[in-house]
């Protein structure tokens, strides 16, 4: 099975999906960080198809970067600048041809993540 990469974020302050969050991948190598993709959820908290998709999946390190910040001024949030949270960051590595799912649980003061289905 070919490879690919997809994910999906979730507000559970809110108790919906995080619609209109900015999200860009970036490819390690030592120390170089290039960037290869960048998508905005969709009403559902996904991006319309996956971020790194089967045609240009390579196994290595790789980061996703969640624009929190702008998502949470976007929804209002009542908190002092700066935000406890910005740019949230998620360094992982894929190592085999396969589906990976990272998904990020956001609230103003706290997130996490795991290896999804």
């Amino acid at each position: 099975m070919p490879g690919f990469l997809t994910t999906h974020v979730l507000d559970t302050a809110r108790g919906c999906p995080a619609a209109g969050l900015r999200i860009t991948l970036y490819r390690i190598t030592g120390t170089t960080r290039e960037e290869i993709a960048e998508k905005v959820t969709n009403a559902d908290g996904r991006t319309d198809g996956p971020i790194l998709p089967e045609e240009t999946f390579a196994t290595g390190i790789y980061e996703l970067v969640f624009a929190a910040g702008d998502y949470l001024r976007g929804q209002g949030i009542d908190a002092v600048e700066p935000l406890f949270l910005d740019d949230v960051p998620i360094r992982f590595g894929m190592s085999a041809q396969d589906h990976y799912h990272v998904p990020l649980l956001l609230s103003p003061y706290g997130y996490g993540t795991y290896r999804g289905s």
